[in-house]
């Protein structure tokens, strides 16, 4: 059994949607961020840098694991899919869940926090996390021109970016001419693992509920 802990987010949803299409079994402890739930001493014993997710996993002593890339990679080895074994393919796969990791999350998080949270509209910054997130669409258009997913098949590479394109309007940023991408989000989010995996937790806290409710039009 394995216990997660997380929160409506794109990073939150990696995990669930992983774990989901795993079909490994596995309960859900909501985190309440508002309440900071995330920093309190019991979670920092979790994951340190007390953010959202983590995961525990019972039948290997308890053990904790954090940062939503190694969770996967560790996920993803537990139950042998998702992750290949062949040196070549295994690094094709662990290159484009950096690209997600390094990337797109970075620079669409930051597009996030000043197009929309801000108590001050900065242009400038708008404009820098806004334009690096479509020039990283772009690199994803032109790798999905070439194959259906990421890696070539559908692996954890897809599964930590998928969340995070999936909701590129709250950043601010369109998918016009990418149809390559535009193809591949249609395609993984018909996926029913990758449905119910957007369902977890439920119910949000007031910090994520508005973003919570937005999300709902991409299900």
């Amino acid at each position: 059994m394995i216990t997660l802990f997380t929160a409506a987010t794109p990073n939150g949803h990696k995990i669930s949607i992983l774990l989901e299409e795993l079909g490994l079994p596995y309960r859900v402890h909501p985190v309440n961020l508002l309440a900071l739930e995330q920093k309190a001493d019991w979670y920092l014993a979790i994951n340190p840098n007390g953010r959202i997710p983590a995961i525990v996993d019972h039948d290997n002593g308890d053990f904790p694991v954090f940062e939503s890339g190694a969770i996967m990679i560790y996920l993803a080895e537990k139950a042998g899919r998702f992750l290949p074994t062949e040196a070549k393919a295994r690094s094709r796969t662990l290159q484009w869940l950096m690209f997600q990791m390094g990337g797109i999350g970075p620079m669409q998080g930051q597009a996030h926090v000043f197009f929309r949270y801000a108590p001050e509209k900065i242009p400038f910054a708008i404009e820098r996390y806004q334009n690096e997130t479509r020039r990283l669409y772009a690199v994803l258009e032109t790798q999905l021109s070439r194959t259906d997913y990421l890696a070539g098949d559908y692996s954890i590479a897809d599964m930590a970016a998928y969340p995070w394109v999936r909701i590129h309007e709250w950043a601010g940023v369109g998918l016009e001419g990418l149809p390559a991408v535009e193809r591949w989000l249609s395609a993984i989010g018909e996926r029913p693992a990758v449905q119910r995996g957007l369902a977890i937790p439920g119910k949000s806290d007031k910090a994520t509920q508005a973003f919570t409710d937005y999300l709902k039009q991409f299900r």
